[in-house]
């Protein structure tokens, strides 16, 4: 898989991947879950239970955490 390439995927599994980058959360309004870093630097990740968020919302997670999609791939697995 490309590192450009970035399947569709639960929200949950989002929330995983950041925190096994430092994120942790500190909120939630809804479905809506927002994570920060120690150092500054935040996401938020819609969580619609087992639906599978769409390629384009999963691009955008990554590039809000400032974290680089090859990084954001190896922190999935």
């Amino acid at each position: 898989m490309s590192p450009r390439a970035i399947p569709p995927m639960p929200g949950s599994s989002v929330i995983k991947g950041l925190g096994n980058l430092g994120f942790a959360v500190v909120r939630q309004s809804g479905s809506h879950v927002r994570l920060r870093h120690m150092d500054g630097r935040a996401a938020t990740v819609p969580d619609h239970g087992r639906r599978d968020l769409k390629t384009g919302t999963v691009h955008g997670i990554p590039r809000q955490a400032k974290v680089s999609v090859a990084e954001f791939l190896a922190a999935l697995s």
